[in-house]
């Protein structure tokens, strides 16, 4: 169990056997309370991709999420395979299933290690140091769950303050219980908020969701803590994107992007 669980949020996701999982109230967005924060499946999701064939000479490169619906939380069910195998590049792909539904698809590409440390270069700046703790609080009128199952260190911003944001983060639960969660599942629990870190519009008048997410790593992460900085764009016609740069505590460990629909509430 990893050293953030507090013994008074359930882990996002209790096992069930064959595949299947009990998601908690941890797992619930701050949207809705039927439905979860894409995070959590997205890390259930990695930890397939992880399990699936492992190869210790290889390693997930970039991980495209499709969110298909609402996830709702209770039972989930996952499965992964390799669709294209190969020596040195594989393609893999995972489902998320609920009530029979796919609710959320991943493909990743699984690329050879090799030692390229003399040609290593071209890393974004590093995120300024953790701060340390202060006091947060969930703004009015969003959900409990996901927010709170999960620590949050601003550096700039905050969920409830417009505009560009960057923060440290790291899960204060388990992924799946009786389980340390990987520095990728941790990723990519995180990642999916990006479109929160740097939200332009209030949660209470407007939806921004993101339809999907993608992760592009140059380095595999390492440690609890996970550093997003984010850039959010609304068009004029509905349509919205995010960028953002992933850190660890050594440095850039890569990207992700979002598309999001927004309309009004």
């Amino acid at each position: 169990m990893c050293s953030t669980v507090l013994a008074d949020l359930p882990p996002f996701h209790r096992p069930l056997g064959d595949g299947r999982f009990l998601a908690t109230g941890s797992c619930v967005g701050p949207w809705f309370d039927d439905a979860q924060h894409v995070g959590p499946p997205s890390a259930l999701l990695v930890r397939a991709l992880e399990q699936c064939a492992p190869r210790p000479e290889m390693q997930l490169s970039r991980v495209t999420l499709e969110v298909l619906g609402p996830v709702p939380p209770g039972e989930v069910q996952v499965s992964a395979g390799v669709e294209r195998p190969g020596r040195g590049i594989e393609l893999l792909g995972a489902e998320l299933t609920a009530g029979g539904r796919p609710v959320v698809r991943a493909r990743a590409w699984r690329l050879a290690a090799g030692d390229t440390g003399d040609a290593a270069g071209g890393a974004a700046a590093s995120l300024p140091a953790l701060p340390p703790p202060t006091p947060w609080h969930r703004p009015d009128g969003w959900v409990a769950g996901y927010l709170d199952a999960v620590e949050w260190r601003w550096l700039h911003g905050g969920f409830d303050v417009p505009g560009d944001g960057q923060v440290w983060a790291r899960p204060r639960v388990a992924v799946v219980e009786g389980e340390s969660p990987s520095p990728l599942q941790r990723v990519a629990a995180i990642a999916d908020s990006a479109n929160g870190v740097a939200a332009r519009l209030d949660i209470t008048r407007w939806l921004y969701l993101n339809t999907e997410i993608t992760l592009h790593l140059h380095r595999m992460p390492v440690g609890e803590w996970v550093g997003v900085d984010a850039h959010t764009v609304i068009g004029p016609t509905g349509l919205g994107t995010v960028s953002a740069t992933l850190h660890d505590l050594q440095g850039h460990i890569g990207r992700c992007a979002q598309q999001l629909t927004v309309r009004p509430r």
